[in-house]
Parts: C-alpha cells; structure tokens; sequence
C-alpha cells in the first residue's frame, strides 16, 4: 500500500523492485541459497515434507488481515527462503542476521529455520511453524501504509504505518533507552503489532497440526517453538548460549534478545494504555498500521488517557522545529 505517490516516486521504486536478488547478497546470506516461496514449497513436498501447516498459516493470515483492513498479503515469489548453504555451520530461522521484508525493493529475505546446509529442514514441523511466522509478521510490513517523497533525486520514505520522518531524517519518536522495560517508541509498537499478530497465527497453527517443541532448554529448538508461538515468557538462556555453542547458540540469544526489547515492552505498553482493554487497543493500533490513518486510535487514546495522549506518549523533542540549514558544495 502506497499514499501519496508522484510518478517520479513511482519510476524510481521500480528500478528498485525489477530484481530483488540483491538482497541476498550480503555477508549475512554468504553461501545460501535462496528460492522463491513457491520453489521451496514444492521441492519440499517432492521430498514427502508436510507443508500444510504453511498453507493453513498462509489461510489464517489472510482471513486475520482482512478484518483489519489488509486485502492482499506478500506475493509468494517476492519472499526468498534461503537454505542448501555452503556453510556447514550455518543456522537459520526468523532472526537470522539481515532478515526480512525490505520495502524499497518490496520484497523479503527468509532463512529456513535449523541447520541450513541441508534442502530440507531437519525440525520439519518446527521449521513450517518458523516460516509461518516470518511470512505473516512481513506481510503485514508489506502491507503498512507508507508515503514517499523525492529528495535531491533520491526517494525518501516519510511515512511507515503510524511512524513518521522528516525528510531530513528527524524520526517523529526517539529511540527506547538500551536498558528500557516500556517503549515509546513508534517502530518498537509497530515491530511488536506485527509480531503479535504473526506468533498468534502460528500458535494457531501449530495447536490444530499438533506440533510441539523439544523438551529440553539444551535444544535450541525449545526456545524456537516457544518462540514462534508466544510462549517464550522472561525465559533467558543465560550461559546456555555458550553450551549450545556456534550460530545456533547466536540465535536463541537473539531470539531472546528480540523478546525483551520488541514483544516484552509492547505488551507492557498495552497493558499500560489499555487496562481492560488490550485487544481493543492492539486492533486499533494493526489497523491504523495498515491504513496510515491514527484518527481512531487517536480519539481512543484521548478517551481514556486525555487530550494529546498519543503525540505526548511518542512526539521526539524537536520534531517539529525548523529544519537546519541545508548546505551546499561550493
């Protein structure tokens, strides 16, 4: 979804989106390689691996998005799943260094979850329930409302979902201290909306195929399964990251990571402003995301919370003084 396009926008957007291959080549993806949705699908179930979970998820997702206003979810072939890595030592999954949707090219970058030097997953049921999760979390990236603008022949993008930035970069909400255990910071609710929704849907799908998680901590795939799903609670590795050693000990310390500063501080946020009423809230929130509209969420807000809660809760000092003077190469 795009507001406010100008057909110079546009034209420069496309070059960006002909091809979105380069994003697969960075350090983070060295060695993998990645296949359209589509092609990972098939060549899985050529190998006798279940992918229904993956279409009852892609199901669920589309159903869930289109009460909130979101008609059209990812394209299958702009979501590129890594695997077959010449990296004997490589792990993927969601938090997968340099992962996800990308929106100047339109398009998402997707590790398959465990070791990634195989074709086929290792965990199959774990690793559909990890591709569920990263395809719904970036379809409702895709989906958020953005604004571009041109700037000095280089596209600027000025609005994100209910985020805004200047065109000289100013963010409209400051960043969380390192140490924060609330937010208010706009892509940290955002992050945290879209994920809620995402592991909801997993956790859906992974009640109604039955599957479940290794049983010890010592098995990384325990603390994939209880995140993917939402379960992962205040658990932290703590020195197990050590003992489970190489990238998959990197990993369940990222996924830990990410629960502390994005989905522990949003659900600490919903339930400081809406007491009673955190469905509500998060629902407002997913559907001004994908609309660019905060006019209903707005009024919510001011409901219980007074005039101005929302620009008082994330306005950034200085947003909205005058913009420094530009300079000039003489």
């Amino acid at each position: 979804m795009l507001v406010g396009d100008r057909p110079a926008v546009v034209n420069t957007l496309a070059a960006w989106r002909t091809d979105p291959s380069p994003l697969t080549h960075s350090a983070e993806h060295a060695g993998h390689l990645f296949r359209s949705l589509t092609e990972r699908l098939d060549a899985w179930e050529d190998a006798d691996i279940d992918t229904a979970p993956v279409h009852a998820g892609l199901r669920r997702a589309r159903i869930r998005y289109a009460e909130v206003g979101l008609d059209q979810l990812l394209p299958l072939d702009r979501v590129l799943i890594g695997a077959e890595s010449a990296r004997p030592e490589a792990w993927g999954g969601f938090h997968h260094p340099n992962q996800g949707y990308r929106h100047m090219q339109m398009a998402a970058v997707i590790t398959m979850y465990g070791p990634m030097h195989r074709a086929a997953p290792a965990d199959p049921g774990l690793a559909m329930l990890d591709l569920v999760r990263a395809y719904a979390h970036d379809s409702l990236h895709y989906g958020s409302a953005r604004r571009y603008v041109l700037l000095d022949g280089q596209v600027a993008r000025t609005q994100y979902g209910i985020n805004w930035r200047r065109p000289d970069g100013r963010s409209y909400s400051a960043a969380d201290p390192h140490d924060a255990h609330h937010t208010r910071n706009l892509g940290v609710v955002m992050e945290g909306a879209c994920d809620r929704e995402a592991r909801r849907i997993t956790r859906y799908v992974a009640s109604r195929f039955g599957i479940s998680g290794p049983e010890s901590p010592s098995d990384p795939g325990w603390w994939a399964y209880r995140d993917v799903t939402g379960q992962l609670g205040t658990a932290d590795p703590g020195d197990l990251e050590a003992h489970i050693g190489g990238e998959a000990g990197a990993y369940v310390a990222s996924l830990c990571r990410y629960e502390k500063s994005v989905n522990r501080r949003y659900e600490r946020w919903l339930g400081e402003f809406g007491v009673g009423e955190p469905e509500d809230l998060h629902d407002l929130v997913v559907a001004a995301i994908i609309s660019g509209d905060t006019a209903r969420l707005c009024r919510w807000l001011d409901d219980r919370h007074g005039p101005g809660a929302f620009s008082g809760m994330f306005q950034a000092d200085g947003y909205l003084a005058p913009a420094p003077p530009r300079t000039t190469a003489v």
